[in-house]
């Protein structure tokens, strides 16, 4: 059975006082409320687990939209693009229209776009690469508004990821250069320091590179620390190749980053991926045609995406307790032709692999 959903009449006679006062509080006004009151409603909502009707609201408009919240780093990167599309699609399904912000790993930016969707009556916020996540939350528990994160949160909060094991794609990665490929020297691209990267998803480089190491070693372990932008990959790898012998294999950290080291190693005069294999993440799968075809970790974006969806919707809708985090997502090997797995049109790896190899997170 569903608990029965507390209303302003049960939050008025848990703080003895009027509903009138209830809406104030919850409304910042019309008229003033006295702190001491203003704590007792507050502890009463929380008590109760109160959410606004949203639902009831809309019911009286004369369309039945209601709105969902969406934050993105970047909608124009593959990985993040994919995932707005998906959770867009599937939202209106469900008669919610989507609005989304690109926060650019900026925290003030988040919290701006945050503050300003839950005051335009949004049902549920989802935020991808969260950069601001105590604040966040916190805005949103005020507002008894669920919020779902995905992919990554910096300074974590106490709330379930929807997401892939970032640390076993690192492990995957460089397991294929290595073991498949016969690769000893890997190098990692990337940063995750706040002195390297000051907005960007420097957590998820931090877990890629953990599982790095956890195969290469630490005594072998190699990064080329860069600030995640095209231009700072680039700059990044063509010293590194001036001022160090060049390594056989590079794992890259994120997509955005990939192009940028190719053309660093093929204007340092080294043939990918003869002289150096590379392996990325989150390459957009629909785009075949540059001259060589990266070969990439990846996500089940349909599924990251269906699932975040669901559990904010899901929560909006009842006030029971949240249901339990999932469990990581399955993550799996695209081969392409950067590693040297699919070079003149042949699509099988040397030791007779699919080009879609598959691993499941524990």
């Amino acid at each position: 059975m569903t608990a029965k959903r507390a209303t302003l009449a049960d939050v008025a006679r848990r703080a003895g006082t009027s509903t009138a006062v209830v809406s104030y509080v919850l409304n910042d006004g019309p008229r003033p409320v006295s702190d001491a009151l203003r704590a007792k409603v507050t502890a009463a909502l929380d008590e109760l687990n109160y959410r606004p009707d949203r639902a009831a609201r809309a019911l009286r408009r004369p369309r039945r939209w209601r709105h969902l919240g969406l934050l993105v780093p970047d909608v124009r990167l593959p990985l993040f693009g994919t995932l707005v599309g998906h959770i867009e699609i599937e939202a209106r399904h469900r008669d919610h229209l989507t609005l989304i912000g690109n926060t650019a790993y900026d925290p003030e930016r988040e919290i701006e776009f945050a503050a300003a969707f839950v005051d335009s009556g949004i049902e549920g916020l989802i935020v991808v690469g969260g950069a601001n996540g105590p604040a966040t939350a916190e805005l949103c528990r005020q507002a008894r508004i669920p919020i779902v994160w995905v992919h990554n949160n910096r300074d974590h909060v106490d709330a379930g990821m929807v997401g892939a094991d970032h640390v076993q794609a690192g492990r995957l990665a460089a397991n294929h250069l290595g073991q498949d490929h016969q690769r000893r020297s890997i190098v990692f691209v990337g940063g995750f320091t706040p002195d390297e990267v000051a907005h960007g998803d420097r957590e998820t480089v931090a877990q890629r590179y953990e599982g790095y190491a956890s195969v290469v070693g630490a005594a072998a372990a190699q990064r080329i620390p860069t600030d995640l932008t095209p231009a700072g990959a680039y700059d990044a790898v063509r010293r590194y190749l001036a001022d160090h012998p060049a390594p056989d294999g590079l794992v890259v950290g994120t997509y955005a980053q990939a192009a940028a080291t190719l053309r660093a190693v093929a204007d340092a005069g080294l043939r990918i991926p003869e002289d150096v294999a590379v392996v990325g993440y989150d390459a957009d799968t629909a785009n075949t045609y540059a001259p060589l075809i990266l070969t990439t970790v990846q996500q089940p974006i349909d599924d990251i995406a269906r699932t975040a969806l669901s559990r904010v919707l899901d929560a909006a809708g009842n006030t029971n307790s949240p249901s339990a985090p999932p469990s990581p997502f399955d993550i799996h090997l695209s081969l392409g032709e950067t590693c040297g797995c699919t070079r003149g049109g042949r699509h099988r790896h040397p030791s007779g692999d699919s080009v879609r190899r598959t691993h499941s997170t524990p």
